[in-house]
């Protein structure tokens, strides 16, 4: 088992292609060759969590948050980043991030502040466009099953809650090989007429190049008429923050209790009570104050976050309850989330969840 098995394993469920600008997501240090002996999921990689993965004989470390975030010009252990980076690469520790590409898909870290307060069913609140694309290939009859096979397995042709979804057309496609040619049907230097069928499907920008590999070498002719075309459809499935229904509706107080239980927050700052009840609720983990708008369009009467700034919550304007529950708060069970899917695909594998609280922010009870 290497480092890159498992980091490899990881993108393939957030693809680092799907952070944000800003981001820094993906290894970070070390090698991926590098034969793995145990990782440590933690929300934030500091001194104390190096020291725990060496203690414990793990040389990779998967946080949410990384560690390296602007550019490091110079490493003298002049601050904790400098430093923990370090101590990492004096003891061999690799250091791996998955963040806003983990916030942006639907199973990642908004399903599961959704899933601990109840919500049912719970979508994409702010779908995200341009990550979609579409194939068109042009495959003789007989083949044209085999060639969608490979192309579904290789990830296009899901819609939704749907897969092996393609378009199928049959007409007739003409060609002549040159000098030098081997057709697959018909003759060197002749026009050559054959019963073809048009296959449309789509699939994520991200995985491009396995569809087109796995659709040519399913496809018997030596040089494979396509098309690739980007769309600008919304994809349901990627995207900020997530919103969804209780079971029952709540009263807003009991709603916020209920919270506070759920994600385990010593503190929630809250707008002003509508005395409405609570049945449609918003969350966003981390800093989801840009997603306020989008929250009050899609009329949820409840918007779950952190990191809202003092007149921000003037932006409320009696339409929404916004909850800030606090950065890590709302953040904090993502690690078990990390680990549930490392646990699932490496089950032999040794996976530890952090004893360190790298919360910065203390409260005063």
């Amino acid at each position: 088992m290497t480092v890159h098995d498992i980091t490899h394993y990881l993108d393939q469920w957030a693809p680092p292609s799907l952070q944000e600008s800003y981001d820094n997501a993906g290894l970070l240090v070390g090698e991926p060759d590098t034969d793995c002996t145990g990782v440590v999921v933690t929300l934030d990689i500091t001194e104390a969590v190096v020291q725990e993965a060496i203690d414990n004989d793990c040389n990779l470390i998967v946080a949410h948050h990384p560690i390296i975030f602007g550019g490091l010009k110079r490493l003298t252990g002049r601050n904790y980043v400098e430093r923990t980076v370090m101590l990492a690469l004096r003891n061999n520790i690799a250091l791996y991030a998955t963040h806003t590409n983990l916030d942006n898909v639907a199973s990642g870290v908004n399903k599961k502040i959704a899933d601990r307060i109840g919500l049912q069913e719970p979508r994409i609140l702010a779908p995200k466009s341009d990550l979609l694309k579409k194939l068109f290939v042009f495959v003789p009859h007989d083949h044209a099953a085999e060639v969608r096979h490979a192309i579904f397995e290789a990830g296009a042709g899901h819609i939704g809650q749907y897969d092996s979804c393609s378009y199928n057309v049959q007409g007739t496609g003409t060609f002549r090989g040159l000098e030098g040619t081997n057709p697959y049907v018909g003759q060197q230097g002749e026009v050559h007429q054959e019963p073809e069928t048009k296959i449309e499907v789509i699939f994520p920008a991200w995985q491009e190049g396995a569809v087109l590999q796995a659709m040519q070498q399913a496809h018997p002719y030596e040089e494979v008429a396509y098309d690739v075309v980007a769309l600008d459809n919304a994809y349901q499935e990627v995207g900020s923050g997530m919103i969804g229904e209780l079971v029952d509706p709540m009263d807003e107080m009991t709603f916020l209790e209920h919270l506070q239980t759920q994600m385990e927050t010593d503190c929630i700052r809250y707008t002003a009570l509508r005395n409405q009840p609570v049945k449609r609720v918003a969350v966003c983990g981390g800093a989801g104050s840009f997603l306020l708008s989008t929250a009050i369009k899609a009329g949820a009467d409840a918007f779950i976050t952190g990191d809202f700034k003092y007149h921000q919550f003037f932006d409320a304007d009696g339409q929404i309850v916004i909850a800030d529950i606090g950065h890590f708060e709302s953040e904090q069970f993502t690690i078990e989330l990390i680990a549930e899917k490392l646990r699932e695909k490496f089950s032999n594998f040794a996976v530890r969840l952090t004893e360190i609280n790298t919360n910065p922010i203390q409260y005063l009870s």
